[in-house]
């Protein structure tokens, strides 16, 4: 059991257990001595006259094992300074006895201590080896343990198996090297096989893993080689170059994660205020699409606004599951208790329901659809979500007399070129119409810039394809957008309930757009590689245009109006009065719009949208003024 779970010995446990270990062995060798010298497994009339041998030599022993250091070889680290060590103990141990022998003018053949010192060397390899064989086979039983093949047989590959055999996550299985000579070798333990066979060992083997240990290639060899080795249903990692280490570069093709407030080129925006804990302490706060980048934040940071209670709104179990496990366990430290409601925005009864039954006071409507080219192809759907999911919750809100409602909207329902966009627009459309028309319910919108960071986004998309060693794709050079972190976001929401007055429009002041194309240089800076040329071919990561997408545009808006913006007590959050319809032609366009989806006439949604929505229009390939 101690050599099982040895993890549960202190280093001073298992220095006295090694001690004690070649302390036994000292009187087993030194009888064995006898037993062979005399040919009999009981030498008992021969070793009467030398007895005294056995404590002095079991002492000797102690003490030698001790100066020695031999309680202090790690068995993972067993190699030939820990042997050389064993065998000048031997050779004490085996002088000793000569001299003792003499001294003490004992009987007995010369030849005895020499023999003895033979047998303990022999038996303190033996029996360090076979711990160690029993601990690698105790670590090698977890099933979940990654199998490994390294290819490259030399000094580094020998070094890296002996790294990961004393590792828990991986097991080293075999060696692959391309030198003749090796091939059929056993290498530290390990066979060595011919790259022409890798393929079926990988799956004989069940190998998970290939790393590439062979620093001294050059770049075009080794890139050879890692092409070849990605056709294999197998991972690879390559061990970085000496060069690469005394540089400091030896992690290069790890990709570094890339935090988001180093792209926005701007500093964050403090959006700490008084006003967001007194609109949200001791309500219970209803935040539809609760799993996604944004409804997520939003919980997490009304958790420091001490609401009564949040309740997660949620169509995807997986999603709900995972931000309500997340929350408990903080929201049970501040007291606040946390309801996960699965349900979808477009379910009547059951919004109303979860509203009325939790006591709903304020609502963030976070839900949607905001993949672009996703609404795009699934427009109908976009449309049902976006617009009458929105409808429905905030007429749900406004008959249960909530306090306020907060709309999540976009930067891209300004003059949209998009069907996600338009949707988005036609949602602010009907929460400033029932604004007219409530008198319980304080509503408003909220527009955002991309989002660094959330699902969908730049950076994760950039950061996979520099993963897998590029060509990162952008749709057009010229590509610009409006950029805030996730915190910036959920924030600039709970601000425009705690600012709402009658169907205000809040942005934030983000400064100026930044081009996509620049984020993307900067990420491969950020990750520790430079951007391909695409003349001369010298670089790590390539970055291709592939050609704006339908509804995409070349650069995002914020306001419809620039001349209707509005001061508010914070000086970076801007509150505007835009253009609205209706009653009357709101609730023309929601007809229109549940007839369209009934018979799923995408066309004529698109009719709607052009006849409705002001400024939509096909985005063209021109490229913007300068």
């Amino acid at each position: 059991m101690i050599l099982l779970e040895p993890e549960r010995l202190s280093r001073r446990e298992k220095r006295i257990v090694f001690l004690l270990m070649d302390c036994l062995l000292v009187p087993i060798s030194l009888y064995a001595g006898f037993a062979l010298r005399y040919g009999s497994a009981r030498p008992w009339e021969f070793l009467s006259s030398s007895l005294l041998l056995f404590p002095l030599m079991t002492g000797i022993g102690v003490v030698a094992a001790y100066v020695l250091k031999l309680d202090r070889i790690k068995l993972h680290a067993f190699e030939t300074n820990a042997v050389s060590r064993i065998g000048v103990a031997s050779v004490v141990l085996s002088v000793s006895a000569i001299i003792f022998s003499y001294l003490l003018g004992l009987d007995g053949p010369r030849s005895v201590p020499l023999i003895f010192g033979i047998i303990f060397f022999c038996l303190a390899v033996v029996t360090r080896l076979a711990a160690l064989s029993v601990l690698r086979w105790a670590a090698h039983r977890d099933v979940n343990q990654k199998r490994v093949a390294i290819y490259g047989a030399g000094a580094a590959g020998i070094q890296l198996a002996s790294a990961l055999r004393q590792a828990q996550e991986a097991r080293p299985m075999f060696f692959v090297d391309d030198n003749p000579s090796l091939n059929g070798l056993m290498i530290s333990g390990l066979q060595v096989y011919s790259p022409s066979v890798l393929e079926a060992q990988l799956s004989r083997q069940d190998i998970s893993q290939i790393l590439l240990a062979v620093p001294s290639l050059s770049k075009s060899r080794r890139t050879e080689i890692i092409e070849k080795l990605k056709t294999y249903d197998a991972e690879v990692k390559v061990l970085p170059s000496y060069i690469e280490l005394m540089t400091g570069n030896a992690f290069a093709d790890s990709l570094r994660p890339v935090s988001p407030d180093q792209l926005l080129g701007r500093e964050n925006v403090a959006l700490d205020t008084p006003e967001i804990a007194k609109a949200y302490a001791g309500r219970v706060v209803m935040v539809t699409g609760a799993g996604g980048s944004i409804g997520s934040e939003l919980c997490r940071q009304l958790l420091s606004c001490n609401p009564t209670r949040i309740i997660l709104f949620e169509q995807s179990e997986y999603q709900l599951y995972t931000i309500d496990q997340e929350l408990k366990t903080l929201a049970n430290t501040a007291g606040i208790e946390v309801t996960a409601r699965l349900g979808s925005v477009t379910n009547k009864a059951r919004v109303s329901g979860v509203i009325a039954r939790e006591g709903v006071e304020i609502i963030l409507h976070a839900a949607a659809y905001k993949h672009v080219p996703l609404v795009e192809e699934n427009e109908l759907e976009g449309a049902r979500n976006n617009v009458m999911g929105t409808q429905i919750v905030a007429t749900a809100a406004a008959e249960a007399k909530v306090e306020r409602f907060i709309l999540v909207s976009t930067d891209k329902a300004v003059r949209p070129t998009n069907i996600m966009g338009a949707t988005k627009r036609m949602a602010e459309l009907v929460i400033q119409d029932l604004q007219t028309r409530s008198t319980a319910t304080k509503f408003s919108m909220v527009r955002f810039g991309n989002v660094l960071g959330s699902s969908g986004s730049v950076i994760p998309l950039f950061q996979s394809q520099i993963a897998k060693g590029g060509p990162i794709t952008v749709t057009h050079k010229d590509v610009t957008r409006f950029f805030m972190t996730i915190p910036e976001a959920a924030r600039l929401v709970l601000l425009a309930g705690a600012f709402a007055k009658d169907g205000d429009v809040f942005v934030l002041d983000m400064g100026t757009p930044k081009k996509i194309i620049d984020i993307a240089h900067q990420m491969v800076a950020l990750s520790g590689r430079k951007v391909k040329d695409s003349e001369t071919g010298v670089g790590d990561i390539a970055i291709e245009i592939t050609g704006l997408r339908p509804g995409e545009k070349l650069y995002e808006e914020l306001l419809i109006d620039d001349d209707n913006l509005l001061p508010t007590p914070h000086p970076k959050i801007l509150r505007a009065q835009e253009g609205m319809l209706s009653q009357i032609e709101v609730a023309a366009m929601l007809r229109e719009l549940q007839a369209a989806i009934v018979a799923s006439d995408a066309d004529r949604l698109r009719k709607l949208i052009m006849a409705r929505v002001e400024g939509f229009h096909v985005q063209s390939e021109e490229v913007p003024a300068e």
